[in-house]
């Protein structure tokens, strides 16, 4: 537990060094030229997708929830599906999707008798508003799913009170079931904004130099790891505040409710109601999943029939991704249960060892072009020691150890990933009385045998789901790969990040398709847990 807790706090510590050892100088024309529009662009880009999102979040989980239409059940799963999908994936589909000469506008000129692209055209994606909009389409299930679970367990004896005292839906709706659900919806909208700053590839796409995109281009366009540490805190400092903001809103709240609530009996829509009803809750999985997934469906068809099938390079790309986000899951998992398992048996637990397994968790808010900055300072120190030990020894000198292996990218999963792995244990083990283990521990059965004979067994739908969500996620991440990846080392995202860079999308969709049909599976799971708890 302690050496979890120290891989996340040795990030920042190399964070804070790496920056005092560069240049100030540099800063009046970062001041000047850079951070300000970076700065200015990223907040921007946060309050433009947190809007969106919670708009498209709690509207959709309130209509499932309090509505009854066609197809309601089968929506009520599928709005989590842009999950499934990376924001950088959307950004590659719709830029092909939405081209001048692409299919949409062609389609508009053929109908509207224009011929050439020069006569009409579609304003260009690749713009804030565009950004705000694909990503607020694609991370709005976070807020969706934790607004849902909370607006299905709530009193529905409330919101009859409402509606005796005179308040119709709508005010019943805002005074009543939203102030009620702010909690979930701070939870949800935190985690689409921390997904938001950590983006990449999907900023990069639309032209948008964001401050993940500065750290990125500061260290591999100019050669300045100082310089992007510097910027990394930035962008750190912007986390912390984040957390912190959401944390300040919720302090003096407090929320009643009964031991058994009865839950919301959904009123049902008839006529033209209903069917708009269905028609809002399926546009955003449109758009966010279904336009996307069938693009690259048919670009992948289309490529297959032409060459027949993937390229040797692409299919070691598959290889490389199925290998180090296994490696990574193993040790996420693992390091996962050692935090839980510890903070579950410990009596009197010291302040500062009660804070471990919340310090554990704190990975996933550091963005993974800080997280991989941050990593660099210790990985090096290590390879210099290494091969300092090498030359006492009278050893030839090695290759880099760490930083020519995948080691350095599954380690850096299992920093960022930390919090999924815990989080599921830790769910897994509230459900285990403690008189079990006690039973145990009377019978003369030591720790270590109770957790591998009774508490395992009993972990495992919880560990397969953490399980699942790490390799899935380690699977999508970007920015990380991007800055830790061995010389000639691809995976999945990083092969498709390279093909849209160089402008060449057929044998990208090829490997965009392996990553959502890779996020389907957890979706999936997250959705049948969904239907268990809701009515």
């Amino acid at each position: 537990m302690i050496l979890a807790g120290i891989g996340v706090l040795a990030p920042v510590a190399s964070l804070l060094s790496l920056a005092a050892q560069g240049s100030f100088e540099h800063w009046a024309h970062l001041l000047d030229y850079v951070l300000p529009g970076a700065f200015a662009r990223t907040l921007a880009l946060l309050a433009g997708v947190g809007i969106l999102s919670a708009g498209l979040g709690v509207g959709g989980a309130w209509l499932v929830t309090a509505y009854d239409f066609p197809l309601r059940r089968t929506l009520s799963w599928a709005m989590l599906l842009p999950l499934a999908v990376p924001t950088y994936i959307v950004a590659y589909a719709y830029l092909d999707i939405l081209h001048p000469i692409g299919p949409v506008q062609s389609a508009l000129r053929m109908l509207l008798g224009y011929d050439s692209p020069r006569e009409f055209r579609l304003p260009d994606l690749r713009n804030l508003p565009g950004a705000i909009g694909l990503l607020g389409f694609v991370l709005y299930p976070y807020v969706y799913l934790t607004t849902r679970s909370m607006f299905a367990t709530q009193a529905a004896s409330l919101l009859e009170a409402a509606r005796l005292l005179g308040h119709g839906p709508w005010s019943t709706f805002f005074r009543v079931a939203l102030p009620m659900a702010r909690p979930a919806i701070a939870v949800g909208l935190s985690l689409v904004l921390l997904e938001t700053l950590n983006d990449i590839g999907a900023s990069e796409f639309l032209g948008i130099q964001t401050l993940t995109v500065s750290v990125y281009s500061t260290w591999v366009s100019r050669s300045d790891l100082s310089g992007a540490a510097q910027i990394a805190l930035v962008m750190l400092a912007l986390v912390m505040m984040l957390i912190a903001a959401e944390r300040h809103g919720r302090r003096m709240l407090r929320y009643a409710g009964s031991r058994r609530p009865h839950p919301i009996q959904a009123r049902r829509l008839r006529g033209a109601a209903a069917w708009t009803a269905t028609a809002l809750a399926a546009w955003p999985v449109l758009v966010g999943f279904g336009a996307p997934a069938a693009y690259l469906l048919i670009q992948t068809g289309e490529w297959l029939m032409i060459s027949g099938a993937p390229s040797p390079r692409l299919l070691h790309a598959g290889v490389n991704t199925v290998s180090v986000s296994l490696l990574a899951t193993a040790i996420t998992v693992g390091l996962g249960l050692v935090v839980a398992w510890s903070a579950r048996i410990m009596l009197r637990p010291s302040r500062w060892l009660r804070a471990l397994p919340r310090l554990a968790t704190l990975g996933y808010a550091l963005p993974g072009t800080v997280l991989a900055i941050g990593l660099l300072f210790p990985i090096m120190a290590f390879e210099r020691g290494l091969a300092l030990v090498r030359d006492t020894l009278g050893m030839a000198p090695a290759e880099l150890f760490l930083m020519g292996s995948p080691m350095v990218l599954a380690g850096a999963y299992a920093i960022r990933f930390m919090a999924i792995s815990v989080g599921s244990i830790e769910a897994g083990l509230t459900r285990i009385p403690p008189s079990i283990e006690q039973a145990a521990r009377l019978l003369g059965e030591s720790v270590n045998g109770t957790l591998r004979r009774i508490h395992l067994p009993l972990l495992r739908p919880a560990l397969a789901t953490a399980a699942l969500l790490v390799f899935v996620d380690s699977m999508k991440e970007l920015p990380a790969t991007l800055l830790l990846r061995p010389m000639n080392f691809d995976t999945l995202a990083t092969w498709l990040y390279g093909e849209a860079a160089r402008g060449s999308y057929e044998e990208g969709a090829i490997a965009a398709l392996g990553i959502v049909l890779a996020g389907l599976i957890p979706v999936i799971v997250l959705a049948r847990m969904q239907n268990r708890k809701t009515p």
